[in-house]
């Protein structure tokens, strides 16, 4: 059996779009397992079951984890999933090859300044080895950042509990081109696409920031409190410009996948 987890909060807009490629991409018998804060019950019906959970992104990945746990045989599979992430073909051969080589397989976002960590948008691993390493989504384990500060995010004391037990994992990576976005509206080992900040549209990433225009250089000391400030002027209109950007990118991209078909598919590979 396979068992999906995956979290969809406060917006039911990815939940028919999401489940229709379970099933078309899902060959082997799964349930599918979330959490619906701030959405309506009557959409409970898309799911196997339904947690009442509150609380960080991380902490109902990890509840979900410890339910499905508490019920699954040990050699179950178990697929973390992000809200606004599916298949668009099916993932079973790329499931088999990677678990024949590692206990776990997840994405690594390195086209996001590098980041090292398991990605919950796509991640498959044995019930018993999420029981024995523990797996655990939360942040706090940090890596050097884009600007080479300490920087943690979802994921991060996962990558720490593999590497403390020495568990190999295999990397699932971008596969479609970068031209149309640097981090959203990605496919990963051809077979898994995560549209990215489904649920906060317009947030800014790492990569995107990377984007930034450069500062400018002051000519001599005195001009410096001025390029100071229009550096200031430049970066919070370059920020604007780029949200509002990519919100209609998102919202573009969204409309295409929920008419269906596959145009939008061939519009970023």
């Amino acid at each position: 059996m396979l068992y999906i987890a995956t979290v969809h909060y406060r917006s039911p807009r990815w939940i028919e779009v999401q489940t229709r490629h379970l099933r078309e991409h899902i060959r082997q018998p799964f349930q599918t397992w979330t959490s619906l804060e701030g959405i309506d019950s009557s959409y409970a019906s898309h799911f196997d079951r339904v947690l009442e959970q509150r609380g960080t992104h991380a902490a109902k990945l990890n509840h979900l984890g410890l339910e499905i746990s508490a019920v699954a045989e040990a050699d179950d599979l178990l697929m973390f999933l992000d809200g606004d992430a599916f298949p668009i073909a099916s993932p079973e051969r790329l499931i088999d090859d990677a678990l024949g080589r590692a206990p776990l397989l997840a994405v690594r976002r390195a086209e996001n300044a590098d980041e090292p960590q398991p990605h919950p948008c796509f991640c498959v691993t044995t019930v018993s080895e999420w029981r024995s390493l523990p797996g655990d989504w939360t942040a706090g384990y940090t890596w050097p950042g884009a600007r080479g500060t300490p920087t943690s995010d979802v994921g991060a004391n996962l990558l720490r509990r593999l590497e403390l037990t020495h568990t190999p994992w295999v990397q699932v990576l971008r596969s479609n081109p970068a031209g149309i976005d640097p981090l959203y509206f990605a496919i990963y080992g051809s077979v898994i696409y995560h549209h990215g900040a489904g649920f906060r549209a317009g947030e800014l990433s790492p990569a995107h920031r990377e984007q930034a225009p450069a500062p400018l250089q002051a000519p001599f000391a005195a001009a410096r409190p001025f390029a100071r400030m229009a550096n200031g002027i430049r970066w919070r209109r370059w920020e604007r410009a780029e949200s509002e950007r990519l919100l209609r990118a998102s919202e573009r991209m969204y409309a295409a996948i929920a008419r269906g078909g596959e145009g939008w598919l061939a519009e970023i590979s």
